[in-house]
C-alpha cells in the first residue's frame, strides 16, 4: 500500500465532494465511483451521506450492489457516514420494504432515528481511538445503531446508550457527518485503516 491510498467515494447521490475534500486532507487520493470498472481501481471506498433508499435503488440500477458486496466480503475497507451507515448495516429498521443494503457490519440500524430534517442537531462526541479531543457531530436525519453483534466495536455514543459510530474489521460507520465539520480526523482514522489493510 502506498502512503496515499486511492479511496473511492460512491458518487450515486449524496455529499460526495465534501468527502473527497476530507480524504485529501487525510492524505488519500479520492476518486468518484459510479461504474463497476471504477470500483475495481480503488483500495477502499466511502459511502456518503444522502438518502439511503435512493442510494440503494441507484446501486441496483447501476449494477453496483453485487460487486460492492463482493469487495466488502473480500475485505475492502469501507467507511459509511449517515446513509452510508445504513448501507453497511446487515439489518435496517424503518426502511422501505424493498430497500437493500451492501451489509457487512453485524448491526441493526434505525433510519431517521433522530427525527426529520428540522430536528437535525450538532453535538460533541468522544470518539474512541482519536486524539485531539471530541469530534463535532453533525446529525441530519441520522440513523442510530439499535444493536450490534459480538464482532462490532462501538467507537462512539451520545452518552445515553445511543450508538453513533462503530467498526467491524475493515468497515467503519458513523451516524454523523464528519465531512461537514472541517475536521478530517475521522477520515484520517479511516485512511490509517486502509493502510493497515494493505
Amino acid at each position: 500500500m502506498t502512503s496515499s491510498p486511492v479511496v473511492g467515494v460512491l458518487a450515486l447521490q449524496g455529499d460526495v465532494r465534501e468527502h473527497a475534500l476530507a480524504l485529501a486532507e487525510a492524505d488519500a487520493v479520492a476518486r468518484p465511483v459510479r461504474r463497476i470498472e471504477e470500483l475495481a481501481e480503488i483500495d477502499a471506498l466511502v459511502i456518503p451521506g444522502g438518502e439511503s433508499t435512493t442510494m440503494s435503488k441507484l446501486a441496483l440500477i447501476f449494477g453496483l450492489m453485487e460487486p460492492l458486496r463482493a469487495r466488502v466480503a473480500a475485505g475492502m475497507p469501507v467507511y459509511g457516514s449517515c446513509a452510508g451507515m445504513i448501507m453497511l448495516a446487515d439489518k435496517i429498521l424503518d426502511g422501505r420494504d424493498d430497500q437493500e443494503s451492501v451489509g457487512g457490519i453485524d448491526m441493526t440500524v434505525r433510519r431517521n432515528a433522530f427525527g426529520r430534517q428540522n430536528e437535525s442537531f450538532e453535538q460533541s462526541i468522544d470518539f474512541r481511538g482519536l486524539d485531539g479531543g471530541p469530534v463535532h457531530g453533525i446529525f441530519i436525519r441520522a440513523p442510530w445503531v439499535e444493536s450490534v453483534g459480538e464482532g462490532v466495536e462501538v467507537l462512539a455514543d451520545l452518552g445515553d446508550g445511543r450508538v453513533v459510530a462503530v467498526r467491524q474489521g475493515n468497515l467503519l460507520a458513523t451516524s454523523f457527518h464528519p465531512e461537514l465539520s472541517g475536521d478530517s480526523r475521522v477520515h484520517a482514522y479511516f485512511v490509517d485503516m486502509v493502510r493497515a489493510a494493505g
